[in-house]
């Protein structure tokens, strides 16, 4: 495996080598960021431009490999234009939006269906048309289709639709979960370990700086908590990816907050002491938090859009809201614990459907069909 941040000891893994390679990997990524200067955008998620030469497709072509499987290649891994010199078949792995959109990671237009045309950029930006820049780099770049794989059906749909992808192979495969590592622990157990024995029912959510992130849906978190002040007063809230603030917002209920939890068996705890988990996204690929949950046994309540119906089975596994109404939201977290021995079951399926579709061996014998596939296709 080629990497560009080799933090694994594994002999699989490789990453740059030498002083001069690991010191000019930690200036590209500042060096990438440049062009994204010129650009004045209301989008203020990860923009790549992928413009800096690697040599990685050298590598790549030179070794014993039948299949080159991709996955997050940015930060300045790799250019545009090494993905295109790659000579044997390509897999990739998509994890956002950026291999069919122009430079952005996750956008709300669609530029990416219509084609990044002169007389369609977004209000209010301006400046220089990154975005239609790194587009038309792919298009020249990219001649060669190469095999696609979503974790999403949603974002299995967006590969279709787009002008840069659409025709291409794409395939449906949800990221894989060790859920030997992944499973249930005791939940008094689980909230021994953390402190949390007098606290009534615990909504966990994550905030990893996504309170100013627009698709990340905090704001329609909060409506959804002010609609559960008078259903659920004994609500308490569980907050991963944060310290505690200075100033702490009035969420309206008790709130312990979990800070950021690096280890698998840390998440692990704090899944099992949970009741339920919340992703009030607005866009979403297949978030780790929510397999997670499931394979620990916790219900997962979100919004019925974009990657997150390939999580969670409707009032089966947790409850699929609609679409950024923050009421039913509010009504989906209150379903899932009203009824004590219905959270029961909702806990086994939970764990049991995460075991059935997330697991290593499940996930292994799909990607094998792919790779056979991409070398006939070759």
């Amino acid at each position: 495996m080629l990497v560009n941040d080799a933090s694994s000891q594994h002999w699989t893994v490789e990453g740059p080598q030498g002083k001069w390679d690991r010191m000019t990997a930690m200036v590209r990524p500042v060096l990438g960021r440049l062009p994204n200067r010129l650009l004045t955008t209301g989008n203020p998620i990860l923009h790549s431009s992928a413009m800096l030469p690697s040599g990685w497709p050298r590598k790549i072509n030179l070794s014993d490999a039948d299949v080159a499987h991709l996955q997050w290649v940015n930060l300045e891994m790799m250019s545009i234009g090494d993905i295109g010199r790659i000579e044997k078949p390509i897999v990739w792995t998509l994890h956002d939006m950026w291999a069919f959109c122009g430079a952005e990671h996750v956008t709300e237009d669609f530029r990416w269906r219509d084609g990044y045309l002169r007389t369609n950029r977004p209000s209010p930006e301006s400046g220089f048309d990154l975005n239609r820049w790194v587009w038309q780099r792919k298009r020249k770049a990219w001649r060669r289709p190469m095999h696609i794989v979503a974790p999403s059906h949603w974002l299995a749909d967006c590969v279709r639709q787009s002008v840069l992808m659409c025709g291409w192979p794409v395939s449906v495969i949800h990221n894989p979960l060790d859920t030997e590592v992944w499973r249930p622990i005791e939940k008094h157990s689980a909230r021994q370990l953390l402190g949390l024995t007098s606290a009534g029912p615990l909504l966990l959510f994550g905030t990893f700086g996504a309170n100013a992130a627009p698709h990340k849906g905090f704001d329609l978190l909060l409506s959804s908590l002010q609609h559960l002040r008078e259903q659920m007063g004994d609500l308490h809230l569980l907050i991963l990816g944060q310290n505690a603030p200075r100033e702490p917002l009035d969420l309206g209920f008790p709130v312990y907050y979990m800070g950021h939890l690096h280890d698998d068996l840390s998440l692990r705890v704090l899944y099992s002491a949970a009741d339920v988990i919340v992703i009030p996204s607005r866009i979403e690929n297949l978030p780790n938090m929510g397999v997670e949950s499931l394979a620990c046994g916790t219900p997962v309540v979100a919004f019925d859009t974009c990657g997150l119906p390939d999580i969670i089975s409707h009032q089966q596994t947790g409850y699929l809201a609609k679409a950024f109404d923050a009421e039913d939201l509010a009504h989906g977290i209150q379903w899932v614990l009203e009824d004590s021995e219905r959270y029961a079951w909702l806990a086994t399926q939970a764990r049991e459907d995460a075991v059935a579709r997330f697991s290593y061996q499940k996930v292994a014998r799909q990607y094998m069909d792919v790779y056979h596939q991409a070398i006939r296709d070759a």
